[in-house]
């Protein structure tokens, strides 16, 4: 693998420059020794410093996407993923570094699983793997994890995802924790009592459809409810995966207020509606549930104006036990790694998102969330580097799949915008070409 690499000609694209010439310019980027070490106007580098040379012409160069929300399944559910087979989906949509939930068997609640998941991933990952950890043990809200602990070992966030912290008392002394250790809560703001037995967003589709319904209310609860725990403790707070139109107005009083609030949303989330369950197929279910249309176009408005703060997958692998089911006993959740960015990058092309806040959204963002080094194009970081030919038709079929589950409501669809490399540490992780 060569140690140093130039790539010519692209389009760079980097939202964390300060200076605007510098976000969004043709030229060449150098990699030596796993670190950027020159970005410069065309021709200004010169081709000798570099034993391999990528022509980017026609092509997007921008740092390593990072995906803040996967669920790797490993230890414990490995039929679902593994920490390999997930990070080379992760490399073939352009992900640099993920950050893995901690709902596996047995839940990342200790030192030693996150250890665990750690070592894993230096022996069989594509990409940079950041552990979450749970914020109960056992997920099941009713005592603490060993936070400390896991932090030490290289939790980067705490975070009972798939399940909901439904004890606000628990709640409050995992924000004080979380603090204290400078580390945000990442939630899943859901009212399970409300939730009940919900299979599909709750509106008059889905009395049509004769499925129980999730209402709207059971996000907006939990959305106040964990505002309000921030207001309490000033913890850094992350809401992920928001769905409805009035959490976003809780989110928006919130920062307002000067709150440490972001948000996520999902590029399933922002291209789908609650109409796509007509068909029953169980690859739409979700948690929470596809909206209305008034949703969904809250959600990408909320996104172009920065309301919400980045993009995130939720890639939630099943095995076919786990959909081939009646609609309401189905697991919830995709894969998404591999079509998350020609998904979103259709909001660009249809006008309703700027390229420069899409490439903010996933990876600057990110970065800053999980107070990671990277999302950067800037000489002497390390060398994270994404590159893409936005014009590229492709299909998403069962054949380029590379996660280990196939539990996707696009499969066969079309798409326009590919990765074609994926470099990490100055290491090429992922070529269409080859």
């Amino acid at each position: 693998m060569a140690d140093s690499i130039l790539l010519q000609k692209g389009r760079i694209l980097d939202p964390s420059q300060d200076r605007k010439e510098n976000q969004d310019f043709v030229g060449d980027l150098l990699i030596e020794n796993g670190k950027i070490s020159a970005v410069a106007k065309l021709g200004q580098i010169p081709t000798n410093r570099a034993e391999k040379i990528i022509d980017a012409k026609g092509c997007w160069v921008l740092p390593g996407l990072i995906d803040v929300h996967v669920h790797f399944r490993e230890p414990g559910l490995e039929y679902k993923e593994t920490i390999e087979t997930g990070t080379r989906a992760a490399v073939a949509g352009g992900f640099t570094s993920v950050a893995c939930m901690a709902n596996t068997q047995p839940v990342n609640d200790a030192p030693h699983v996150t250890s665990f998941i750690r070592e894993r991933a230096k022996q069989t990952a594509s990409c940079r793997v950041f552990p979450v950890g749970a914020i109960s043990k056992g997920l099941k809200g009713e005592e603490l994890a060993e936070i400390g602990g896991m932090i030490e070992e290289g939790a980067r966030a705490i975070s009972d995802d798939g399940m909901v912290v439904m004890n606000s008392y628990l709640m409050r002394k995992a924000m004080d924790y979380a603090k204290a250790f400078n580390i945000p809560v990442i939630t899943h703001s859901e009212d399970l009592n409300l939730v009940g037995q919900g299979a599909m967003n709750e509106s008059a589709f889905s009395n049509a459809l004769g499925l129980r319904g999730n209402p709207a209310a059971a996000e907006e609860i939990m959305v106040a409810r964990d505002i309000a725990l921030c207001r309490l403790t000033r913890c850094p707070v992350h809401i992920s995966h928001v769905t409805t139109e009035l959490a976003l107005e809780h989110i928006r009083r919130a920062k307002e207020a000067g709150l440490p609030i972001t948000t996520e949303a999902t590029p399933h989330h922002l291209t789908l509606t609650e109409e796509s369950v007509r068909s029953y197929d169980t690859n739409f279910k979700m948690a929470p549930p596809l909206r209305g249309r008034s949703d969904v176009e809250a959600l990408q408005k909320a996104l172009a104006d920065g309301l919400i703060d980045l993009i995130a997958t939720d890639h939630a692998p099943h095995g076919l036990i786990d959909k081939a089911v009646e609609y309401d006993q189905a697991a919830s959740g995709i894969i998404g790694l591999q079509t998350a960015l020609p998904l979103t990058l259709k909001l660009v092309t249809e006008g309703k998102l700027t390229l420069n806040r899409w490439v903010q959204a996933m990876t600057l963002r990110p970065a800053q969330l999980l107070r990671l080094p990277y999302g950067t194009l800037q000489p002497g970081r390390e060398a994270d580097v994404t590159m893409i030919d936005p014009d590229r038709q492709w299909k998403f079929t069962e054949d380029t799949i590379l996660s280990k589950s196939r539990n996707t409501p696009f499969l066969n669809w079309d798409f326009k915008g590919q990765v074609i490399t994926t470099i990490v540490a100055g290491k090429i992780c992922y070529s269409a070409e080859q």
